[in-house]
């Protein structure tokens, strides 16, 4: 029996703490749809790593925005 590929999953930093903790978008599947966490550095590695995560770059992370800023306040892409 073929194993299903599993849907590509997301990060996106939001900011890294002074504290050590880093605050992130997780998604599965969709960049554009995502909850957001906050974990201590070492468990944000080891989570990236257990979900084989693709971080998004900010040329990436910044289309999301311009996106969501359209559909939410009728704001021009830039």
């Amino acid at each position: 029996m073929a194993s299903t590929p599993l849907p590509t999953c997301y990060v996106r930093v939001r900011e890294e703490h002074a504290n050590g903790f880093v605050e992130f978008d997780f998604a599965i599947g969709d960049p554009e749809l995502y909850v957001e966490l906050i974990l201590p550095r070492a468990a944000f590695e080891a989570f990236c790593a257990e979900h084989a995560v693709q971080r998004l770059d900010d040329a990436a992370a910044q289309r999301i925005s311009d996106d969501k800023r359209q559909w939410r306040h009728g704001e021009p892409r830039r």
